[in-house]
């Protein structure tokens, strides 16, 4: 039988493994769910990632975007007449009143870095691109704290469940502004 041509195909294999991730956890991610959820043989899986861990930062690549687009959206980080306490509070406001489960899903890729250290640099990624998008308007260790608090306000708004609170967001990260 000839090979078929299917260009998408990779592309449908990491969408798939963000479904199977969103509704069973990072448990429930296997070549084999994956390939199911795809439509895809399970050879097409392991050709394209050869392991789970390549798979998965494939999928947490993909997952970041999400997060850069509303960053990219806002666009106000290199205006000095905004407030950046305020912007990084409606930023991070905008960012979880979005797609929740999307929101989760990309912390729980996220959080895998833990156990997983093919994880380590896509996870610090992230981290690095908030704090140089940051840099213009602050030094660069007020930015990485700056994205550290971000980080934990997320982290304690997602496993509480609790209601983000941007006025406590705009409070916490104005404290860590130096004044101009």
């Amino acid at each position: 039988m000839a090979r078929r041509y299917d260009p998408e195909r990779r592309q449908r294999i990491i969408d798939a493994a963000i479904r199977v991730v969103g509704e069973k956890g990072i448990g429930g991610l296997s070549h084999r769910t994956v390939a199911a959820a795809a439509d895809v043989p399970l050879g097409s899986t392991t050709y394209h990632f050869k392991t789970l861990d390549d798979l998965m930062v494939a999928a947490l690549r993909q997952a970041n975007e999400g997060f850069a687009k509303v960053v990219a959206a806002r666009g106000a980080f290199q205006d000095p007449d905004v407030d950046l306490a305020d912007e990084l509070a409606g930023l991070l406001g905008e960012w979880l009143a979005g797609d929740r489960i999307g929101v989760e899903l990309e912390y729980e890729l996220y959080l895998a870095a833990l156990r997983r250290p093919a994880l380590r640099p896509v996870a610090a990624e992230w981290c690095q691109a908030l704090a140089e998008a940051l840099a213009g308007r602050t030094d660069p260790v007020t930015a990485r704290a700056l994205v550290a608090l971000m980080d934990g306000i997320s982290l304690q708004v997602l496993l509480t469940g609790g209601e983000f609170d941007p006025a406590y967001a705009r409070e916490m990260l104005a404290r860590l502004i130096p004044e101009s």
